[in-house]
């Protein structure tokens, strides 16, 4: 999987040599989940378990991808793309991915939310290169 065009262990590494760029524009309608965080000093145990989701919500029939940032001062930003409600119900409810949603509450986040939308409308842009 990607995070931003670039695998998602660069991302997690800050590789600022990768090429970056945006999951595509898919067909509407389909759903995204944007999770934003602030994360805690401690993050023992993080980069395994977001690794573990990655492989887990590839495996969600009619899961999209996901964009990726993280600014120095902290925050996060990650937007999931799926095909429909049911994709996107299905990761809620995984119990692996619950089991890591309690535990980036009582250790990993300071603050975060999360913002559930249906796309209506989509479309993309890509300079190409001389």
């Amino acid at each position: 999987m990607t995070a931003g065009g670039r695998p998602y262990s660069d991302v997690m590494s800050h590789d600022s040599e990768a090429p970056v760029l945006p999951v595509q524009a898919f067909e509407p309608p389909y759903y995204v989940a944007v999770f934003t965080t602030v994360r805690t000093q401690d993050m023992s145990g993080y980069s395994e378990t977001a690794e573990r989701m990655e492989e887990l919500v590839k495996e969600v029939p009619g899961y999209l991808g996901m964009d990726q940032a993280h600014t120095p001062g902290g925050l996060s930003i990650t937007v999931g793309y799926f095909r429909d409600a049911d994709a996107l119900t299905q990761w809620r409810t995984n119990s692996e991915h619950r089991a890591a949603q309690k535990r980036g509450r009582a250790e990993w986040y300071q603050s975060y939310s999360l913002h559930v939308a249906k796309v209506e409308r989509s479309h993309a842009f890509t300079q190409e290169e001389s």
